[in-house]
């Protein structure tokens, strides 16, 4: 006589010869064929591509280490100038008054209500 393990009732059950052996659901070993394709489109390798197609757009870290390596004494967040300074002033406008609500919020909730 088999027995297996039964997740449900926590103890050994009596089982088959096959269940027994292909416990908690494992199943055995199945053939490896790979699957139909979903669509009918196989996909293309890397190696398959023209080398024109690989790569549509130009190098830019050679100008962007020429921008962020200069020593004009800027910090590097606000080197490519006026975009950086907008975004750095809203973002500290932001933090500012991110404090000051909740500043305000934890004096408000420290008050007692009077009833």
């Amino acid at each position: 006589m088999y027995y297996k393990f039964s997740g449900f009732a926590q103890r050994l059950v009596g089982a088959t010869a096959a269940a027994a052996y292909t416990p908690q659901g494992l199943k055995p070993i199945a053939p490896t064929e790979s699957p139909a394709p979903i669509f009918g489109r196989t996909s293309k390798l890397a190696s398959d591509l023209p080398a024109t197609d690989s790569y549509l757009g130009t190098n830019k870290v050679p100008d962007l280490q020429k921008i962020f390596q200069r020593s004009d004494g800027l910090p590097v967040h606000l080197k490519r100038g006026v975009p950086d300074k907008m975004l750095y002033r809203t973002t500290m406008a932001l933090t500012i008054g991110g404090t000051i609500y909740c500043l305000i919020a934890l004096y408000i909730a420290s008050q007692p209500r009077n009833q």
